[in-house]
């Protein structure tokens, strides 16, 4: 009986859906490496990454998110273990070590930024993620390499660590010129303080445009979203997509006129670089963006977009575009210049798989 190969590379996650787009950008660098990779995560298998061995289940209760994170890190039996969960570090730390494999710590996000975003982690309550956070963070540190997705992140003093942003993968975009009528798209997780119905008051007032949401909506907010868009003034205008696979989200946007990213100053925003902006401008769709920092700096070196500060700045854009469509032109053209003079035609993810492979040479 033939023996089934040991994976090269095992990511695990509790709390992802296998169409996340930053594991389908680690396992194409990986894949293109030659390297045998598995995905452990949620959500229909068939959204996960081309290539991989994918296995996923249903999202469940926090009593089976916290029964995941106990179980995942002794499935995968793979020679080097990528986990992108705080709450999945020291688990997985203890099995690596326990059967002498590697390990990778994804940090893509201000975890504890993140937490002070959501109400229900404020408190006597959230005391416990909060710790688990703490934890997860100095273990992280320890790890084999350490991956973080911006150079702000936490953990400094890891002892291998790598910045690895979320830039752009070609293979995955589809820049078209815009085609049909106005229509602007947002892709990504979608809640109020990523600008959810910043964006459905922005159509509102735009009459003539439609909306393309691609991404998952927060539980908290789907049934006031669900019954907003069905009001007359935007009944029919706004599309909501689900979470897609990056490659299908991006087929989804082209041909749009333009893009959208509303994000408010949270503490996990204020400070962040979405990447969506770059996926944007290298799709050639100006963006309309609040003022966050990062953000304003790109828009304006880029010139590949507007700035706003209310939502009738936002609509009273979308309204002159459609008179200009001249104006939307020249922002597409310096989009487009500016992602070719800028972003790096190897990625992150590719320096990423370097070093994993460097791992897999030397262990065990």
């Amino acid at each position: 009986m033939r023996s089934t190969p040991v994976p090269d590379v095992g990511i695990i996650t509790s709390g992802h859906d296998v169409a996340d787009a930053r594991l389908h950008k680690i396992t194409a660098a990986l894949r293109k490496r030659g390297l045998n990779v598995e995905l452990w995560g949620l959500g229909d298998p068939a959204g996960g990454p081309a290539g991989a061995t994918v296995h996923a289940g249903d999202r469940g209760s926090l009593v089976q998110r916290l029964a995941r994170t106990a179980v995942l890190p002794w499935r995968t039996s793979a020679k080097v273990v990528v986990t992108v969960d705080p709450d999945m570090i020291p688990i997985t730390r203890l099995v690596t070590r326990l059967r002498r494999r590697k390990m990778v710590a994804d940090v893509h996000e201000d975890y504890g930024r993140l937490l002070r975003d959501r109400a229900w982690a404020r408190g006597p309550v959230g005391l416990p993620a909060r710790l688990m956070v703490a934890l997860s963070t100095r273990l992280a540190a320890g790890a084999d390499l350490t991956v973080v997705a911006d150079s702000h992140l936490s953990p400094h003093q890891a002892k291998h660590r790598m910045v690895v942003t979320n830039q752009p993968v070609a293979a995955f975009l589809a820049p078209a010129p815009p085609s049909g009528e106005p229509r602007v798209v947002y892709v990504g997780d979608l809640r109020v303080s990523r600008g959810l119905f910043d964006m459905v008051e922005t159509i509102a007032a735009a009459p003539g445009w439609s909306l393309d949401l691609i991404g998952p909506v927060a539980g908290a907010d789907r049934d006031e979203l669900e019954r907003r868009i069905t009001r007359p003034d935007v009944d029919g205008r706004i599309r909501l997509h689900g979470r897609q696979p990056p490659a299908e989200a991006w087929r989804i946007a082209e041909g749009a006129w333009a893009s959208l990213a509303l994000l408010q100053p949270t503490p996990a925003f204020i400070e962040a670089m979405p990447s969506k902006i770059y996926e944007y401008l290298a799709s050639g769709l100006p963006v309309v963006s609040t003022r966050l920092p990062r953000q304003t700096r790109i828009i304006e070196e880029s010139g590949g977009g507007v700035l706003i500060d209310t939502v009738a700045e936002a609509a009273e854009t979308l309204r002159r575009w459609t008179d200009d469509p001249g104006e939307l032109e020249k922002l597409r053209d310096c989009a487009l210049q500016w992602a070719a003079d800028h972003l790096p035609t190897t990625t992150p993810y590719d320096e990423m798989a370097d070093a994993i492979q460097d791992l897999l040479r030397g262990s065990a």
